[in-house]
């Protein structure tokens, strides 16, 4: 899609680092300032997670007890923030990043000398990491994890850089536990060392850009700086780690550097995963920090486990373009939606239906299209795709159930998805929630004009 060139300009002027970001927010209306204080052991993240429910906005947390640092929550955990941080408008959103996502157009980042992180260190033995403002979010967590930090790495052969999300459990002063999946490219990385048990230099990345942020959740084989660059129209800043040779984005509020050792494993978790459970335990490697870095009255970022922002940044934002491609194969006025609710197992297509065998057909393209999808309903357009209760409704009055779910047993799925087999195998299912005039005439929808009750009631 071509973007015109005003609101190019717009993405890549307007929001530069979280701070901008969060003024434009703000402006917005997207921003809800929590002025009360709050505790880092669940009340934060409580609270966070009933801004997201409501759609009340993007949270930041200015009184927390035990720190002066104010924590930010729930940046990119809407359609409107979404938007917001793109630079377009809500409709546009799945354009946006189709076009982000294509590899010719991304756009390199611009190394510098200095970054504003620069301001403040801490290293060696005066490191301590429990000055940092890290939650414990939910009951069922083992512990204080990091989990709004982005994972910056560098391929040790080709020299690719790579951004991803990694949670991290704090083990002591100095060292957290780094859960690391086997398909990960920090995985890749150090396994393609002439000595892979050798520590593995990585930095972490806190409170930044939201284009930055979004490209993490983007698997892909380029460096994801560049998805973030084509996002906003221009090359993103980095600049040279202290104490590692990364070049870790230069607007970060906070940067802490390190090592992973691959041998020295410790238990972390479990950890509020995106499928809605606690995950297990797993027997992790180990960071050890070297360095920490920050800005003059720094802001800390977290995003809540196993809730919105983290199924939005993972699953919604960089998989419905793919998801819409592959559909747009078969229907090419295809709509498409992965709602935050289905944990990023559920697919939503929105179609004009004109043959009674196409919605069969698109949910098994969308199945096909990312290994995440398990489920797939197939709706008309008189049904807003992007309500739960409208789904719902679709479901229990147009589902002939013997008639209209098919299932596909067997099929390679996501290995953390609580109905599969430890390797992700399970079944997929695929639902035609469309109306079927063939079988049986109701006529339309019933429908009432929307109006403003404070017309009426004030």
């Amino acid at each position: 899609m071509s973007q015109p060139a005003d609101q190019s300009e717009r993405r890549g002027t307007e929001i530069v680092d979280l701070r901008t970001y969060i003024a434009a927010l703000d402006r917005s209306g997207q921003l809800a300032r929590v002025p009360k204080e709050v505790s880092l052991t669940h009340e934060l993240a409580d609270v966070a997670a009933a801004l997201a429910r409501s759609d009340g906005g993007a949270g930041l947390f200015e009184n927390i007890t035990g720190t002066d640092w104010p924590i930010f929550t729930g940046g990119v955990s809407s359609h409107q923030r979404a938007a917001i941080a793109l630079g377009c408008e809500v409709d546009d959103i799945i354009d946006v990043m189709e076009q982000a996502l294509e590899p010719e157009n991304g756009i390199a980042p611009v190394r510098i000398d200095t970054a504003d992180w620069h301001q403040n260190v801490v290293e060696g033995d005066d490191i301590d990491t429990n000055f940092l403002p890290i939650p414990t979010h939910s009951r069922g967590d083992g512990g204080a994890f990091i989990t709004g930090a982005v994972t910056v790495a560098k391929d040790p052969i080709g020299g690719r850089g790579n951004l991803g999300y990694n949670r991290m459990l704090r083990l002591s002063p100095n060292r957290f536990g780094f859960n690391v999946n086997e398909w990960r490219d920090v995985g890749t990385f150090w396994k393609s060392r002439e000595d892979p048990d050798a520590p593995f230099p990585i930095a972490l990345a806190i409170g930044l850009d939201p284009a930055i942020m979004i490209a993490a959740g983007v698997k892909t084989p380029v460096d994801e700086l560049l998805i973030a660059g084509a996002i906003r129209g221009r090359g993103i800043e980095v600049c040279r780690g202290r104490t590692v040779d990364i070049d870790i984005p230069a607007a970060a509020e906070i940067v802490i550097e390190g090592h992973l050792h691959p041998t020295v494993r410790e238990p972390e978790g479990p950890l509020a995963e995106f499928h809605g459970y606690h995950g297990e335990e797993w027997n992790s490697p180990t960071f050890e920090v070297s360095c920490i870095s920050w800005r003059d009255d720094p802001i800390y970022q977290s995003i809540i486990p196993g809730w919105y922002e983290h199924i939005y940044i993972g699953n919604v934002l960089p998989r419905e373009p793919l998801l819409r491609r592959f559909v747009r194969h078969l229907d090419d006025t295809a709509d498409v939606h992965i709602p935050p609710y289905g944990n990023g197992f559920l697919a939503v297509i929105q179609i004009d239906r004109d043959n009674p065998g196409t919605p069969k057909n698109l949910a098994m393209a969308a199945m096909a299209a990312h290994i995440n999808i398990r489920n797939v309903i197939v709706v008309d357009r008189d049904v807003d795709m992007y309500q739960p209760s409208e789904i719902q409704w679709a479901l229990t009055n147009r589902v002939h159930w013997d008639d209209d779910v098919f299932s596909v047993a067997g099929a390679q799925g996501h290995e953390m998805d609580p109905v599969a087999s430890q390797r992700g195998v399970g079944t997929k299912v695929g639902i035609d929630a469309t109306y079927k005039r063939e079988r049986r005439e109701y006529g339309s929808r019933v429908a009432y004009a929307p109006i403003n009750l404070n017309d009426y009631l004030s």
